[in-house]
């Protein structure tokens, strides 16, 4: 999905509501802003809560509970932790 806007003055865009819709992006949702390779990619802030359930769900569609070596690295994986 691509789409183009026009920065304000402000430095300031609006998210189109399919793009918000799209990754679950409400009023009052918490985004992280990332510089990669030339570009700027935002994206919604999954909480503690919402990271887990996603793992939870994840895992059972695999059949199996996540081992925590796997919760780790995804963890790991999703905050950009060391």
């Amino acid at each position: 999905m691509q789409m183009e806007r026009v920065v304000s003055e402000k430095g300031q865009i609006v998210i189109p509501k399919d793009a918000r819709d799209f990754v679950g992006i409400k009023p009052g949702s918490m985004v992280v802003i990332e510089v990669q390779g030339g570009g700027i990619v935002i994206r919604p802030q999954k909480t503690g809560k919402e990271f887990v359930d996603y793992f939870c769900k994840t895992s059972r569609k695999l059949k199996r509970s996540p081992t925590s070596k796997e919760l780790k690295r995804t963890m790991e994986e999703q905050y950009d932790l060391p």
